[in-house]
C-alpha cells in the first residue's frame, strides 16, 4: 500500500488545477470535522470532507484518507508527525490547534497537495488507532 503513496495521480492534479480560479490559494487549510461538514478555521465550509485513518505504519507516520468531493481525494495520503507552527484545528477531532502542540500533517512533496495546510493532533490519531 505503502508503494504508491507517493505516485500522484495525473488525472486527479488536473482535475484540481483546473477547478481553482486564477488568483485564489490551492491550499485547503486546516479542516473541522462536525459531522459529515467541514469548515475552514475561518468558518468558510468545505463541503463533503471526509478524513479517516487508514493506517500507521510507524509511529511517526500515518496514511491518511482525505476526501474532498470539490477540491482533492487523497485515498492514501502519507502523513509524517510535526509540531504545528500555526493556531488550526484538528481534522479529524476538530479540536483547537496551537502553535507547539504535536500534530500531524501531509508529506511535502511536489506539487504540494490541496490539503497541505491540515493538521491533525497526534492525540486523535492515537484514539483513533485504538478503535
Amino acid at each position: 500500500m505503502l508503494a504508491n503513496a507517493n505516485i500522484i495521480d495525473p488525472w486527479m492534479q488536473t482535475i484540481g488545477l483546473l477547478s481553482v480560479p486564477a488568483g485564489e490559494s490551492k491550499g485547503c487549510g486546516s479542516g473541522l470535522i462536525e459531522g459529515n461538514r467541514a469548515r475552514h478555521v475561518d468558518g468558510t465550509a468545505l463541503h463533503g470532507v471526509r478524513v479517516s485513518l487508514v493506517d500507521r505504519p510507524t509511529p511517526s507516520t500515518a496514511t491518511i484518507s482525505w476526501r474532498d468531493s470539490t477540491r482533492c481525494c487523497y485515498g492514501d495520503q502519507v502523513w509524517c508527525s510535526s509540531r504545528a507552527r500555526t493556531e488550526g484545528v484538528c481534522a479529524i477531532s476538530g479540536r483547537p490547534i496551537r502553535p507547539g502542540d504535536a500534530v500531524f500533517k501531509p508529506r511535502p512533496c511536489r506539487p504540494q497537495p490541496c490539503n497541505a495546510g491540515a493538521m491533525i493532533l497526534t492525540s486523535a490519531l492515537d484514539d483513533a488507532t485504538e478503535t
